[in-house]
């Protein structure tokens, strides 16, 4: 049993600190609402989650908060913790939290999650993982329990980096596979059809043949249950925002990256939020074709 401190119990926090709680560990939570998790000790700071714990596990919305709360936790973590942050952030604030942990000797890693809402409560998250190999052995246990994969990325912020590139490829294939969809339906193609084709031909990728935006069609989505979030479009479009910035920062060229993040923002902007980042797809599928002056 490991004293864990959890801090952020949010849609995805909230299933990760339950499965820790029934792993047998004694796990004290906080986040801004008041947010109840059976086998979890709710507290009131996020100082009282870190004191006197072996592990503190963070999942927040973004890097000026997650900076914030290591500079509340930090002092309050015992020697020799281990700081494991899920969050989905820039690497300039990851690196900078790795930064305020290593001032006091603590152990850090940077270790966003790919698998969404049902990964979180089944279990079978993959992390990507940052920091030196010490916080990476010390982190694995608890990173076994709430996930079925963990890729050791490099130093300190290479998990936040290879998120970032995994989502902005996925948030380009999933344009791509609503352009195909949306194309064929206009076409008089049946759409269970087009994805025996593509599902087994050279246009196969995750967003067809696991995530399909098609209701009715490959295995379950959310699509099947009229685009409720599995990963939210405004998500989506966080992310695709962290790809550019880090674009930007490093001068790489990513056009589709950056087109991929204007439709989402137009998709977001008109309603789009809150459902998840696949129902671009009836939304293609109602626009007509844009036509340039060139």
């Amino acid at each position: 049993m490991m004293r864990i401190g959890f801090i952020g119990l949010g849609n995805m926090g909230a299933p990760m600190a339950a499965n820790l709680a029934r792993a047998g560990h004694d796990v004290a939570g906080f986040d801004t609402a008041a947010i109840e998790i059976d086998g979890v000790t709710r507290v009131d700071t996020a100082q009282a989650a870190a004191t006197d714990r072996e592990a503190v596990i963070t999942m927040l919305p973004d890097g000026p908060i997650l900076e914030s709360v290591y500079r509340q936790i930090v002092p309050a973590a015992r020697a020799g913790a281990v700081l494991i942050d899920c969050s989905t952030v820039d690497v300039d604030s990851a690196r900078a939290a790795h930064r305020l942990a290593g001032e006091t000797g603590l152990l850090s890693v940077d270790a966003p999650v790919s698998g969404g809402i049902g990964g979180a409560t089944a279990g079978t998250l993959t992390f990507m993982v940052g920091g030196s190999p010490a916080a990476y052995d010390a982190a694995v246990p608890l990173l076994e329990i709430l996930g079925q994969r963990r890729v050791h990325c490099g130093d300190a912020g290479a998990g936040q980096a290879a998120k970032i590139c995994n989502n902005m490829l996925l948030g380009i294939s999933m344009i791509g596979t609503c352009e195909a969809f949306a194309l064929g339906e206009k076409l008089g193609l049946s759409a269970q059809r087009l994805y025996e084709v593509i599902s087994t031909s050279s246009g196969s990728c995750w967003s067809v043949n696991t995530y399909c935006p098609v209701p009715g069609v490959g295995p379950s989505s959310p699509a099947d249950d009229g685009y409720a979030p599995g990963f939210a479009a405004g998500l989506m479009l966080k992310d695709l925002g962290l790809s550019q910035q880090a674009a930007e920062q490093v001068d790489a060229a990513t056009p589709l990256g950056a087109h991929a993040q204007a439709l989402y923002r137009r998709f977001v902007e008109r309603g789009g939020a809150g459902k998840d980042f696949s129902a671009m797809l009836p939304d293609l599928a109602a626009a007509a074709r844009e036509h340039s002056d060139d």
